[in-house]
């Protein structure tokens, strides 16, 4: 798969891939388990890149794969939940445009920290 792909594309996808190999999708309940188990070693591996903690030996820095393993298993729930993700992040930066669009430019905790790099 060398070509991009659309959100909605990647709902498709992981529901066909869920219907030919995963036999069915884990219940909703389950799948929310599973999501903040991935976020939780996409955090061991920020803590550990980003922050004060170092990587111990035969641990992968495989950052980019644990952020595949969160959006997988949130796609997994967009489906099974019948919400349609590429419409929610339209109306959601919508929200947040119409509501946030001078809050964080007249911030002056933001501009110190620009100013600072």
């Amino acid at each position: 798969m060398d070509k991009e792909i659309t959100i909605r594309q990647a709902q498709e996808l992981v529901d066909k891939w869920i219907k030919k190999y995963g036999v069915r999708y884990f219940s909703e309940l389950t799948n929310m388990t599973v999501l903040t188990e991935e976020i939780g070693e996409m955090a061991r591996i920020m803590a550990r890149r980003y922050g004060d903690q170092s990587f111990k030996p035969g641990e992968k820095d495989n950052l980019g794969d644990e952020m595949a393993d969160v959006l997988w298993v949130l796609l997994c729930i967009a489906n099974q939940t019948g919400i349609d993700l590429t419409a929610e992040l339209q109306r959601n930066i919508e929200k947040k445009t119409l509501r946030d669009s001078t809050r964080h430019i007249n911030n002056p905790k933001l501009k110190k920290q620009e100013e600072d790099s």
